[in-house]
């Protein structure tokens, strides 16, 4: 209800008697009024509150209106305030220029000219009552509005949802393409991480967002249908909202409201959980296969444990017997050889010596074989020339593969030394070439051929930058598939049958190229053939020329005067042996069987020259035998000879190795080296 005091008129007519009878008729209108003597009492009635005023022109003319003219311009915007403004006769704004002013002061003004009809009045104060009514009811809307804006506002500011007002931005094919932020709420720069996006467009902010945000928010633009849905925005950070959006305004606004809600956590729990759920599908629908295929892993283990045992025993059983065949190939050599000088000069007799003679020079070799594959001879590089170290061993690469698999040699002119262990890359190109007469069932050519090459390269990256020689045994055979040829150096995989194959070959040349510095590569394709490669690292100086062990053809050295030698050995037959090679080579030999029998004679005779002792003895070792004797005679030369390749452990470069069988060639250079050499310098550090 408006108030009564709102709808009062002001009256101001201080001359005569107008304001008496002006109020005098709204009373009987029912109009309230109040006659105001001055303008002071005007501008305080509009304070308070009023519905119109009626004021003569005379009491304008001499008043200051600038108090009046600042009320009014600081009216509401909801209000403009009416004045009725009483006339001398004649004088209308038509007929009086001068009453402009007075418009220009009170704006909303209507002129009655006097005298008038209490009719006339009255129709005008009820017009001008009205006016004002509307003007309360605008108010109270206004107030409404605010109101309802503030709640708007304070709803729109404190909602956990994400809300805003966009404005779609289309091409001149009607393609929506952008779409430009009217509002934003706290929420919305939560959810999405976009500040200050109020004014800017989306590809100004975003320009990677996917089209087909745009493509559903031009529908709803276009269209006014509302839609609800949830949509990925991978460009946004990978998130997922869940989205309501409605058109605002009038279509040719081509405004949406957009409210939505961050669901990633969940979108990704439930993708979570349904991949968990088809993880376990899957495991019910493969678990009787799982099993199968486990306990065929744990079979193929568990015979591959036990195939590394078996070798491992092989390796020990080999290298025992290997060391025992050394000492009976010892006692034969020895024993041919001192025949051949004793029996008389008879060619054939000669020959069935010699022949037994080169029979114990090829077991000798047998076992230094049987000692690698044991992994208990000595491993050394050395600077080697490939092509003479194949040439070699090309006669028994060929003795081995047979006549059906002919070998061919390929070597470059210029091709650098490498450094190698030659035993051990013999026993490699050994390997590679069985495979590869393995691989060519009914017979084939084997070529093995070098190559010089700057590595790392495109194809080679897995060694250090240098100058490497490719040695490389190629077959054409079946060849292998790739998923044979990834697996080729994994140790016990083999694709040979049961019993011909351990599956170790290409995993130690894989470990031995490592070993050396350098890298194994295979090449392979099914059905044309595989070329096996050896790269290893060149040597810097020229290549050690390999040589053939000491034998009787070959001149002895000067034998030096007759020395005192203590020889020990717990074998009989090769101590026998010993004692006779140096006796014939002019020496006085004393004989002991075991380490604790050596310690007595060295007591006993402090002027043996020389002490050669086997190592492999019960109760003292050669090796504990030297330890005690430096301690007695540190001066004394000392030989060690061994079955074995290597010196145990903390003993290589401190004494002289002889490696059984010898020659008395070998043994007698070996007696030569010890005594020449400054004593006590064998067994220092």
């Amino acid at each position: 209800m408006i108030p009564h005091i709102s709808e009062r008129a002001l009256i101001h007519a201080p001359l005569g008697r107008d304001a008496a009878i002006a109020a005098a008729m709204l009373g009987e209108a029912g109009i309230p009024a109040e006659v105001c003597t001055s303008f002071s009492m005007i501008e305080r009635g509009l304070e308070r509150g009023a519905g119109f005023a009626i004021i003569t022109e005379e009491s304008l003319t001499s008043a200051d209106l600038h108090p009046l003219a600042t009320w009014l311009d600081n009216q509401p915007d909801w209000s403009d305030f009416p004045f009725i403004l009483l006339t001398r006769r004649g004088g209308g704004l038509e007929r009086n220029p001068g009453a402009r002013r007075f418009l220009d002061v009170l704006g909303n003004v209507t002129f009655l000219e006097r005298p008038f009809h209490p009719t006339t009045l009255i129709s005008l104060a009820r017009s001008a009552l009205r006016g004002r009514r509307r003007q309360y009811e605008a108010r109270a809307r206004l107030e409404d509005l605010r109101v309802g804006r503030e709640k708007y506002r304070s709803l729109f500011e404190s909602i956990d949802a994400g809300f805003c007002i966009i404005e779609m931005v289309f091409d001149e094919a009607g393609t929506p393409i952008d779409y430009v932020f009217l509002e934003t709420n706290p929420a919305f720069r939560k959810q999405t991480g976009l500040h200050n996006a109020v004014g800017r467009s989306m590809r100004s902010l975003v320009p990677g967002h996917e089209q087909r945000w745009f493509d559903i928010y031009g529908v709803v633009a276009t269209t006014g249908e509302k839609v609800r849905f949830e949509e990925h925005a991978e460009a946004l950070g990978d998130m997922w909202y869940e989205v309501y959006a409605f058109r605002v305004g009038e279509a040719t606004d081509k405004r949406v409201a957009v409210l939505f809600n961050d669901i990633s956590k969940r979108r990704r729990m439930e993708e979570t959980l349904r991949e968990n759920e088809e993880r376990l599908h899957r495991l019910n629908e493969t678990l009787e296969a799982r099993v199968v295929e486990r306990t065929r892993e744990l079979t193929h283990a568990q015979n591959a444990l036990r195939q590394s045992q078996k070798l491992e025993a092989i390796g020990q059983l080999t290298g025992g017997v290997a060391h025992d065949f050394n000492n009976l190939l010892m006692a034969i050599m020895s024993s041919m050889t001192l025949l051949r000088r004793r029996v008389p000069d008879d060619p054939a007799l000669h020959r069935l010596i010699d022949n037994a003679l080169q029979g114990t020079e090829r077991g000798a070799a047998l076992t230094q074989r049987m000692l690698a594959f044991a992994r208990r001879q000595e491993l050394v590089s050395e600077r080697l020339d490939v092509p003479d170290l194949v040439r070699n061993i090309a006669e028994l690469v060929q003795r081995t593969m047979g006549p059906a698999w002919p070998l061919e040699l390929q070597f470059p002119a210029d091709l650098s030394p490498v450094l190698a262990d030659p035993n051990q890359l013999e026993m490699a190109l050994l390997n590679l070439a069985v495979n590869a007469r393995d691989a060519m069932a009914g017979g084939g050519l084997i070529r093995i051929a070098a190559e010089q090459r700057e590595l790392p390269d495109s194809q080679i990256k897995s060694v250090e930058p240098g100058v490497y020689i490719g040695l490389s045994v190629i077959d054409h055979g079946h060849g292998m598939d790739a998923a044979t040829l990834e697996r080729a150096t994994e140790p016990f995989f083999t694709t040979k049958g049961i019993g011909k194959g351990t599956g170790l070959g290409l995993s130690m040349i894989h470990g031995l190229a490592n070993q050396l510095g350098g890298t194994f590569t295979l090449q392979s394709t099914q059905g044309e053939g595989t070329r096996a490669t050896l790269w290893l690292p060149a040597a810097q100086e020229n290549a050690t020329k390999l040589s053939l062990p000491v034998s009787e053809k070959q001149e002895a050295p000067p034998t030096p005067a007759a020395l005192k030698i203590l020889a020990v050995d717990d074998d009989g037959l090769i101590l026998l042996n010993t004692s006779a090679l140096l006796e014939d080579l002019g020496h006085r030999v004393l004989e002991a069987s075991s380490g604790r029998q050596a310690l007595e004679i060295l007591e006993a005779h402090p002027d043996i020259d020389l002490l050669i002792t086997d190592q492999a003895m019960p109760n003292m070792t050669g090796t504990q035998l030297v330890q005690e004797v430096t301690s007695l005679r540190p001066t004394l030369p000392i030989i060690l000879a061994t079955g074995y390749g290597e010196l145990p452990p903390g003993f290589e470069g401190k004494i002289l190795k002889l490696t059984k069988p010898f020659t008395q060639a070998v043994l007698q250079a070996a007696v030569i080296e010890a005594v020449q050499k400054p004593q006590g310098v064998l067994l220092s550090d």
